[in-house]
C-alpha cells in the first residue's frame, strides 16, 4: 500500500485529506477539535485547508490512546466509512487534536490489517492522480 494516501470520509463530507499510514498504531486517529459528547451521540469539527466541516456521530466507544510521547488519553471513537482510491471500509476512527502531527489523519493497523500490504518507501499508491490522457 502506502505510508500516507488520500482519503475520504464520505459519511463525515470530508474528501481528499492526506493520511499516514502508521503500523505502530492500532486504530486509526482523525484531527477535531471542540469535541463534546452528549449521550450516544459526539459532536466536533474538523477543519480541513481552511475549511470547517461540524460533524454529529454516533458515539461508537472510548478507548484510552498512549502517544509516542507516552501521554496517555481517554478518546472518543466513531465508527466511519474510510475511502481509498476505489477501496472503501468501515473502520474505527478516534478523535483527537492532531495538530502538531503534520497530518490530519492517521489509518493505524487495525484499519488496513487484512486489506493492503504496506510500502513504507513509497506514497500515493493507490489514491495516485490519474494521468489525463494526451
Amino acid at each position: 500500500l502506502f505510508r500516507s494516501e488520500r482519503v475520504r470520509l464520505p459519511e463525515l463530507g470530508i474528501g481528499l485529506i492526506t493520511a499516514k499510514v502508521d503500523t505502530g498504531a492500532r486504530s486509526a486517529a482523525l484531527h477535531a477539535e471542540d469535541i463534546v459528547i452528549h449521550g450516544a451521540r459526539v459532536r466536533f469539527r474538523v477543519s480541513i485547508n481552511g475549511r470547517d466541516h461540524h460533524c454529529d456521530m454516533a458515539l461508537a466507544g472510548h478507548r484510552r490512546v498512549k502517544s509516542t510521547s507516552g501521554h496517555s488519553e481517554a478518546r472518543a471513537v466513531i465508527e466511519s466509512d474510510v475511502v481509498i482510491g476505489t477501496h472503501r471500509f468501515a473502520t474505527e476512527i478516534t478523535l483527537t487534536d492532531r495538530t502538531d502531527m503534520g497530518v490530519p489523519m492517521l489509518l493505524g493497523r487495525a484499519s488496513v490489517r487484512g486489506r493492503f500490504v504496506v510500502h513504507p518507501g513509497r506514497s500515493f499508491i493507490v489514491s495516485a492522480k490519474k494521468k489525463k490522457p494526451a
